[in-house]
């Protein structure tokens, strides 16, 4: 598995533990159990998303710039 599979397997996974991070975030705050730590369940997949995001939002830009081709 190449690094771009890689990276766009990790985002996908993290984005499921994301959103289950904050639908249990909602049901603690329904429920009036939030706390802190419940909060920085979320925070953490969080930034790891920001990561591979960038990462692949600049993977086309980067592969033009690599093969030498300028717009225009």
């Amino acid at each position: 598995m190449n690094w771009n599979k890689w990276f766009r397997q990790t985002h996908r996974w993290l984005s499921v533990v994301f959103t289950v991070a904050v639908i249990v975030n909602g049901v603690a705050v329904a429920w009036g159990k939030y706390t802190s730590r419940l909060g920085l369940l979320a925070v953490f997949p969080m930034a790891l998303l920001l990561f591979t995001g960038l990462y692949l939002f600049v993977l086309p830009y980067a592969a033009k710039w690599r093969s030498g081709r300028r717009p225009g």
